[in-house]
């Protein structure tokens, strides 16, 4: 049976009280024992999540990556990210939720840092012993904040999420841990690969192959941009010219029978795309090949 696809969850869904309020904080165990410690595959939209696991531990999905999880432990969890987790019985530790814009806005003027505000960032325990303390001190001061009902708690409370946000961004630019971040970067664009091998021929729509992959299309192409250097759509471009290549070298089939192979239907069309990724036309990178002023495309 095929599995449900996430949801994405509204803002409005994860306040409690207070309607108000420019972010939410809550102690783990709030929807750990709701929801009997498991929660399901979800994302958010134009929300980011920080979680400290600070008693017990988790198996984390994110992006189809597993991950074990024991206490202490961090995570950043951008929008668009498909997660779910089953914590241990009577594990403890807060999250907060935090729209990104106010995020984007606050990092505006530090475009490095806020380029790490689009990738899931899991800090394990090696990595997070000298910082346990800091960590729990940020989330711990937000709580309390978002507790209180005084003059400038909304001020407040945005200062502490930028503080608790520019944490998590300083662990993700010293190059830990970066084992556990790449590898939810890379699970997802493995699958995008995959999926691009069996569908590029007919499927040139981004929007089919995020919908495969239970994530938006620009959060995939932000995750490919990152790995790769080109965006979903650039790979996918690539590919398809990849191929043509391949058949202009190797057969002599017709432009229009390439075109209509590689899910063209307009053979006119097909040369205009061509000639915009090679800056040559298909008719003259077959005779660029014939008369050897052209490299031969890879198997």
């Amino acid at each position: 049976m095929k599995p449900p696809a996430p949801i994405a969850v509204a803002f409005r869904e994860v306040r409690h009280f207070m309607p108000d309020d420019c972010l939410h904080w809550e102690p783990m165990d709030v929807r750990g024992v709701l929801h009997d410690w498991t929660i399901p595959a979800h994302r958010h939209e134009g929300l980011h999540q920080f979680q400290l696991i600070e008693r017990g531990g988790a198996e984390a999905v994110m992006n189809g990556a597993r991950h074990g999880l024991a206490a202490p432990a961090a995570l950043m969890i951008p929008p668009g990210t498909v997660h779910a987790f089953h914590y241990r019985p009577g594990s403890a530790g807060s999250q907060v939720t935090v729209p990104t814009a106010l995020l984007k806005a606050a990092f505006s003027s530090a475009p490095a840092l806020a380029s790490l505000l689009d990738v899931p960032l899991i800090i394990g325990p090696e990595e997070l012993a000298q910082e346990t303390g800091r960590a729990a001190s940020l989330f711990e001061g937000l709580g309390a904040e978002f507790a209180r009902a005084e003059p400038g708690r909304t001020e407040v409370l945005k200062a502490h999420a930028i503080l608790l946000a520019t944490w998590f961004l300083r662990q993700a630019s010293s190059g830990e841990p970066a084992h556990a971040r790449q590898a939810v970067r890379d699970t997802l664009v493995q699958r995008y690969r995959a999926l691009l091998e069996l569908h590029f021929r007919r499927e040139h729509a981004l929007a089919f192959f995020a919908a495969a992959l239970q994530v938006t299309p620009d959060h995939l192409s932000r995750i490919c941009r990152a790995v790769c250097g080109l965006s979903a759509l650039d790979m996918l471009h690539d590919r398809l010219v990849r191929e043509a290549r391949r058949q202009l070298a190797a057969t002599d089939a017709t432009v229009a029978g390439i075109a209509q192979d590689l899910g063209f239907s307009d053979a006119a069309y097909f040369s205009r795309f061509f000639s915009r990724r090679t800056g040559l036309s298909p008719q003259a990178y077959r005779g660029s090949l014939q008369q050897g002023r052209a490299v031969p495309p890879d198997a």
